[in-house]
């Protein structure tokens, strides 16, 4: 079997083993924050997580009338916070001067999860979230690091071949949230196309 054979193989299988019954979950709770709450959306993520993080900004507010923000959409900011505070600081420091609380929600991009030694910018987010009693949603690889221990509704995109964890995980991000941008629970607004 060749790669883009065995690599397509991998995603239909990743597709059979993910919950649909979390995904649904996680649209009854997206939905309480949106019509009952009336509460924002912090999507964090670093590297291809960021850009999914980016991405999902657009369509939460475009397509679902929720008030989404990342973090990483602005660098400067980011960088200036990471320069006078360090990296591990930049979302938490972020999230208190937007004045997060507990009618926001938290919603963590991560191949790993944020751990001692990778994505450690999550851990002081999470924890501040969790003092605050935020909702800590995550679609996250591997065994969910911090996220999966600390979130309210945490997905762990399973792992079928361990070379692949991190393009596995980044697109099935997208694919879950693309799922959640368009549940009938969600959606506002049609697509174009």
């Amino acid at each position: 079997m060749n790669h883009s054979s065995r690599y397509l193989s991998e995603v239909s299988t990743l597709a059979k083993l993910i919950k649909a019954d979390e995904i649904e979950k996680m649209a009854q709770a997206l939905c309480d924050l949106r019509d009952n709450r009336g509460g924002r959306l912090f999507f964090l993520g670093l590297g291809g997580s960021a850009a999914n993080a980016s991405h999902a900004v657009n369509d939460f507010r475009k397509l679902c009338n929720i008030e989404a923000y990342a973090p990483t959409d602005n660098v400067a900011e980011l960088t200036a916070i990471a320069n006078d505070g360090g990296r591990e600081r930049i979302f938490i420091t972020w999230l208190k001067e937007s004045n997060a609380f507990h009618y926001d929600a938290l919603f963590i991009l991560s191949v790993g999860g944020g751990t001692d030694t990778v994505s450690v910018p999550l851990k002081p987010a999470l924890s501040m979230a969790k003092a605050r009693r935020m909702t800590v949603f995550g679609i996250v690889g591997r065994d969910g690091g911090y996220t999966k221990k600390m979130g309210d509704h945490v997905i762990v995109i399973p792992t079928v071949n361990k070379k692949h964890i991190t393009p596995h995980t980044e697109a099935f991000q997208s694919v879950i949230l693309h799922c959640l941008v368009s549940h009938p629970l969600l959606q506002k607004n049609p697509t174009k196309w």
